[in-house]
């Protein structure tokens, strides 16, 4: 009896193994015709008549399919229950529960599966494998019941008992009522506010307002020498340029002449529309820089005018009421670095006329001296041209930049009315920013006898992003400043020196004076 039961069995093995050596898809349709749970007890009984019961958990292997039992409590099954072949490693291996991941400590209620041997069906039960079904039981539905956990003696053959009626943790039960929510903060006593979170932005100009380094004399002649340190203290200044998306102004592109270089919006120069009073604002590339002390508006830094943009150059000169303009570039370096915004002699530009009055040559750069009229209103205005000066490089000498900046310094100090100075190049950060930076070093050293480069620089930069454009334009920065610093303690010695020379001659001559005075007093 026992040989003809292995024969049954092998035969039924044979059946079911051509069925599930095909590829997944639609089901047998004479398998839909099968009683589920009279097949499953006819497997059960076959495996207790040939095979000895097997100890859970067993791992299910074998072509990579299984047969799962339907969810008690339902009477029909379902459009997906109706085949019963699922993929153990497509859709076995996920998880029912949309709670999560499994998780060692939490209970599984695993089901009886069908799988088969080299020469024999069994039906093995693990409480580690998850079970997939097609649709999931969740705590929110209380109508489905868990499959309880089979014994070791249905494995060998028994049906599956029926399982025990179990309560269902309600969603509040499991998370708490709405009460246990309510938090009592009277007893919390003072508390610390949270830090807040900086922005790159930010961390950026916190950084721009807090860097400093004062230098002495001989501090500032030992600096000057080291290269390499001097560029990585310029590497660490953050650049602060501004980026199209923060400058919310409809066609700045067509007045920019670098799209990379555009004006900082906290200090942007806006020119006020004539005819306006006020309510409409013109662009140009240009800001407002602070000089000596933080004084406001005491500089402006701007490009080279393009052709399309010399009247609003124009317009700013006279809105901001400025007498002196500095210009660092040459009109062509290889390309157009400014246009010629000045005439020969007399020429109109937007609504203004622009005279020339007199030119004059000045060891490296040439001043003219401009008439500005609209309508019956004049005004002067001196204007400085360095142009030997190349883009992205530094002069070969500092002579020259430090009598440009010392000329310009002594005009404005002149003036009765002192306007912001407009200094530009090409793009209006480069050489425009040593000028600025040499200017401001140059008045510290004179008032405090020490200078603060990093300081000056990354001021520069909160007002207007990129100033100071390479290394080397940094470098020569502070050479220049070292270099007054050797002439202003060369004045002051000699300075010191006739102030010496001239009270001892006015010593010596009260020395002789007196004491003939004194015998002339005593001759009768």
């Amino acid at each position: 009896m026992e040989g003809a039961a292995r024969s049954r069995t092998h035969a039924w093995e044979c059946r079911w193994a051509a069925l599930f050596t095909e590829p997944l898809g639609e089901p047998r349709s004479w398998l839909h015709s099968y009683d589920r749970f009279a097949f499953d007890a006819f497997i059960q009984t076959q495996i207790a008549l040939t095979l000895p019961p097997l100890p859970p958990p067993a791992l299910i292997v074998r072509r990579g399919w299984r047969f799962a039992r339907p969810k008690a409590g339902r009477t029909a099954p379902t459009v997906a229950e109706r085949n019963p072949l699922c993929r153990f490693g497509r859709l076995g291996a996920r998880r029912a529960d949309p709670q999560g991941p499994w998780d060692s400590s939490e209970p599984r209620h695993s089901r009886p599966s069908l799988i088969w041997g080299p020469h024999s069906m069994v039906v093995l039960h693990s409480s580690k494998v998850p079970v997939h079904s097609p649709r999931c039981q969740t705590d929110m539905d209380p109508s489905t019941e868990p499959l309880s956990d089979p014994t070791p003696g249905d494995l060998c053959g028994s049906p599956p008992s029926a399982a025990a009626p179990r309560k269902q943790i309600r969603l509040q039960e499991r998370r708490g009522s709405n009460v246990s929510l309510v938090l009592d903060v009277s007893s919390l006593g003072t508390v610390e506010p949270l830090c807040s979170i900086s922005t790159p932005k930010e961390t950026i100009l916190h950084l721009l307002r807090t860097s400093t380094r004062p230098l002495t004399a001989s501090q500032l002649k030992e600096a000057s020498g080291q290269a390499q340190a001097l560029d990585k203290e310029y590497q660490k200044i953050p650049p602060n340029f501004v980026n199209s998306s923060e400058l919310d102004i409809p066609g700045h592109a067509l007045k920019d002449r670098y799209k990379t270089i555009l004006p900082n919006p906290e200090t942007r120069v806006c020119l006020q529309t004539p005819g306006t009073d006020g309510k409409a604002e013109g662009y140009i590339n240009a800001n407002y820089i602070r000089g000596y002390g933080g004084a406001v508006k005491c500089y402006i830094a701007t490009q080279g005018p393009m052709r399309h943009t010399v009247g609003d150059f124009w317009e700013m000169v006279w809105q901001e009421e400025s007498s002196i303009i500095v210009m660092i570039t040459d009109l062509k370096e290889k390309k157009e670095k400014c246009v010629l915004y000045w005439p020969q002699k007399e020429g109109r530009f937007g609504r203004f006329d622009v005279r020339v009055t007199a030119v004059r040559e000045c060891g490296g750069y040439t001043i003219r001296d401009l008439s500005l009229q609209v309508g019956s209103e004049s005004r002067q205005v001196r204007h400085y041209w360095y142009s030997s000066w190349l883009d992205h490089q530094t002069p070969d000498c500092v002579e020259p930049v430090l009598r440009l900046v010392w000329d310009v310094q002594h005009e404005r100090e002149a003036l009765t009315h002192r306007g912001p100075t407009i200094v530009h190049c090409s793009a209006g950060i480069g050489r425009t920013g040593c000028f600025i930076a040499s200017s401001i070093g140059c008045q510290q050293l004179q008032h405090t006898g020490e200078v603060d480069v990093l300081g000056i620089v990354c001021q520069l930069r909160l007002d207007r992003g990129g100033m100071i454009q390479t290394s080397e334009q940094y470098q020569f920065l502070y050479l220049t400043l070292a270099q007054y610093s050797r002439q202003l303690s060369q004045s002051r010695h000699g300075d010191r020196g006739r102030s010496n020379t001239s009270q001892t001659d006015r010593k010596a001559q009260e020395d002789h004076h007196t004491p003939a005075t004194a015998a002339q007093l005593q001759d009768p």
